[in-house]
C-alpha cells in the first residue's frame, strides 16, 4: 500500500473500529446504554461519537436499540457565536436541541465582580439540562466528563465548600 491516503484511511478505520469496540465493551461493562434508552449528550461527546463512525456504524451495530440527541445549552453570553454550534451537528448528521435560556444575566446579578462564577453557572447549566431531561422522556446524560473533571470538582469542594463530595455518576 503506497498511497498515503490509503495508507491513513486503513490506520483511521482500524482505530475507528478498536474505539467502538472499547466503547461496546464500556456500555455492557456498566449497563451504561440499555434497550430503549433515549441518551441526550453534549457536543464534546458528538466528536466523539462522529470519531467512532456515529450515527451509522455506531448505532446500527449495538447490540441494543436506543436513541441519540445532542443538546446544548446557549446561555446568552455576550459575544457566543450562536450559529456554529448548529452548523457543525447538521454537518455531522446529528440530531439536536439547543436549550436557549438568560443564565448568565443571572449568574451576573447574583456573583459579585471579581468573584468566580462556575459554582453558581454549573448548578444552572446542569439544572436546566436535566429539566429538558426530565421534560423530553430523556433517560441518560453524557455530559462528556472525565476522570479529571471529578477530581477538580471533588478538590473544589473540599477547599471551597468544606465538603467531601463530587459529581454523582448517576441521578
Amino acid at each position: 500500500m503506497s498511497d498515503p491516503k490509503q495508507k491513513s484511511r486503513v490506520q483511521f478505520n482500524k482505530l475507528q473500529k478498536r474505539l467502538r469496540h472499547s466503547v461496546g465493551d464500556a456500555i455492557a461493562d456498566y449497563n451504561m446504554i440499555e434497550n430503549g434508552d433515549k441518551v441526550m449528550f453534549v457536543y464534546q461527546v458528538a466528536r466523539f461519537l462522529y470519531a467512532v463512525g456515529y450515527p451509522d456504524e455506531f448505532t446500527e451495530t449495538a447490540p441494543v436499540d436506543f436513541e441519540l440527541i445532542a443538546v446544548n445549552l446557549d446561555q446568552k453570553q455576550p459575544g457566543f457565536p450562536e450559529h456554529v454550534l448548529p452548523a457543525y451537528l447538521k454537518s455531522l448528521g446529528v440530531p439536536y436541541h439547543i436549550i436557549e435560556k438568560d443564565t448568565y444575566s443571572v449568574v451576573k446579578r447574583v456573583i459579585p465582580e471579581g468573584n468566580t462564577t462556575c459554582g453558581l453557572c454549573s448548578r444552572l447549566r446542569r439544572g436546566t439540562l436535566y429539566g429538558y431531561a426530565e421534560a423530553n422522556n430523556v433517560t441518560k446524560i453524557a455530559l462528556g466528563h472525565h476522570r479529571d473533571d471529578i477530581l477538580e470538582t471533588f478538590f473544589l469542594n473540599i477547599f471551597y465548600g468544606g465538603k467531601l463530595k463530587a459529581m454523582r455518576p448517576s441521578y
